[in-house]
């Protein structure tokens, strides 16, 4: 079950709200564990073991390195088996066929896949457990004694599928007191129909272009037409991601969690290092407190300094899925970012128009690298992109997918956001814009079979 379908908006989540506000205020965290247990197995109910695993393991991990604080291999120990758990359910059902196929290629074997599919959210809902019991072994946050509150945490709906990757210390006092008033219930009504909005009427529409152009084939296309495809791809996961974080984010107020920023405007950044302060925000903040930072961070050689970032940009790009093209999309913004540090950030804080036509120009060959899980696909695209393949191909999508791609533009810059707060000051107005977006959008739900959600498959 995906926010942007009916089954969910018109549903689902009438049923939730209903239940949650009925609860009374003891029993909540119980209602909203129960309704999010059906959320996650409404797709996939043979995975809801895992769900239960998870929170199982990690509560009393965590109760034991409480129980234990002054004996620090028993801490350890219960540190380890909340890692190695959490990592290895990952590793068992994101990674272990792409090792067999690595040393069946390598060693001349034969050996069997695993059949198994993807549970949905694993690679979001493993970093935040994880993180619960590295924050309770370094002190930052006392053990969750209650079971339900933990739970609660772990299979929180809102963010359970795709993020923002939420941690214990980010809701740890909205889980046991939280009030809801008119107002927050206002904004995460609006932050969910924005969010819709974006997904649906933005992601969606753009999303068609990039499908379009994979389908003919790269090596059917002229240069112009690839790099548009590109281009839309870049613009379709940007507002694809981003909208769908905020209508997590606006679920969560509805229900009194503040849920942390996700993306602020990325594509208007001067610098790839400013790009990732500006994407994804939650995960690059997790791989900084729980990867970098403990590595030494900037406070090494330079020479380790450089040995941190590519540690980090590589289990970034692995995270995102098992396929070489992720780790050569991490492993090139570790050289992009790790030039910039050497000295390059220096020219680009002094020179606006090139730092901004440097950054648009890697990511779309970044988004190349991204978008593309076959490396001989990937190849043709890369020799169309940069050995010129002339073609009037591209007039024609352009034609079709102008206006949507000149909207998609100018949407991704705070522009529109700007003016919007500027004009629309009046309450009535800003609700009957709102209730257009969502009419809108609920429209192209009933009449599209296109709703992909990209972020699914990592």
């Amino acid at each position: 079950m995906v926010f942007s379908s009916i089954l969910f908006i018109f549903r689902f989540l009438p049923v939730a709200l209903i239940l949650y506000f009925l609860t009374p205020k003891k029993y909540k965290n119980f209602t909203l564990l129960i309704l999010s247990l059906v959320f996650y197995s409404w797709g996939e109910i043979k995975y809801i073991f895992i769900m239960f695993a998870s929170i199982f393991v990690d509560y009393f991990a965590s109760l034991g390195i409480e129980k234990y604080r002054g004996k620090k291999k028993a801490t350890i120990l219960f540190l380890c088996i909340s890692v190695c758990f959490n990592l290895g359910m990952l590793f068992f059902f994101k990674y272990f066929n792409f090792f067999i196929d690595n040393i069946n290629s390598i060693f001349d074997l034969a050996l069997n896949h695993v059949k198994v599919t993807l549970p949905l959210g694993i690679s979001f809902y493993t970093f935040q457990t994880m993180s619960y019991t590295i924050d309770v072994f370094r002190g930052n946050v006392k053990a969750e004694k209650n079971i339900i509150n933990f739970g609660a945490f772990v299979c929180l709906f809102p963010q359970l599928i795709a993020g923002p990757i939420v941690k214990y210390t980010d809701i740890n006092k909205e889980l046991v007191e939280r009030t809801v008033d008119k107002n927050q219930i206002q904004e995460g009504v609006e932050l969910f129909i924005v969010g819709l909005g974006r997904k649906v009427l933005i992601a969606n529409n753009i999303g068609m272009l990039w499908t379009e152009v994979e389908a003919l084939g790269f090596m059917c296309i002229s240069t112009p037409l690839a790099w548009l495809g590109i281009i839309a791809f870049g613009l379709q996961i940007y507002f694809d991601f981003s909208g769908y974080s905020l209508m997590a984010i606006g679920l969560g107020k509805m229900l009194g969690f503040n849920f942390p920023t996700n993306f602020n405007h990325p594509y208007i950044a001067r610098s790839m290092s400013e790009f990732w302060r500006r994407w994804h925000i939650t995960l690059g903040s997790w791989f900084r407190e729980y990867v970098y930072i403990p590595l030494g961070g900037n406070r090494v050689s330079s020479g380790r300094i450089m040995l941190n970032l590519f540690i980090v940009w590589f289990l970034t790009g692995f995270w995102h899925g098992a396929s070489y093209n992720f780790i050569m999309w991490g492993l090139f913004f570790f050289i992009l970012i790790s030039i910039e540090k050497l000295g390059f950030i220096k020219i680009l804080n002094e020179h606006k128009i090139i730092s901004h036509v440097y950054v648009i120009l890697f990511l779309i060959i970044g988004w190349a690298l991204f978008a593309v899980t076959d490396l001989a696909r990937l190849k043709e695209l890369m020799t169309i992109m940069f050995n010129f393949n002339g073609g009037t191909d591209w007039i024609y999508y352009l034609r079709n997918y102008g206006v949507t791609l000149v909207l998609a533009i100018v949407f991704s810059t705070p522009l529109i956001e700007n003016l919007y707060k500027k004009v629309v000051r009046n309450k009535n107005i800003n609700a009957i814009i709102m209730i257009l977006i969502f009419i809108v959008a609920v429209a192209y739900l009933v009449d599209s079979t296109y709703n992909p959600f990209l972020y699914f498959r990592f």
